[in-house]
């Protein structure tokens, strides 16, 4: 019965994209390891930019910083 724990930044993925992440890692579990779909779990977390870091800082002030290096552009 395998688990799939799969962690996103919350930033717009939509139910489409959800659906075909969830398709997507049932099939591959069933294609390399024979899993039964039936009893395959697949978790989405959505994660706050604030709560994911990167190389010492939070998502949200990289993102900030690469958004504020375009505009001076």
């Amino acid at each position: 019965m395998p688990y799939v724990k799969i962690q996103v930044t919350r930033e717009d993925v939509t139910l489409a994209q959800k659906e075909a992440l969830i398709r997507g890692t049932t099939d591959l579990l069933l294609r390399v390891l024979d899993k039964e779909p039936a009893t395959t779990f697949v978790v989405i977390e959505e994660v706050d930019t604030d709560n994911w870091g990167i190389a010492g800082e939070t998502v949200t002030r990289r993102r900030q910083r690469s958004r504020d290096a375009k505009a001076t552009r």
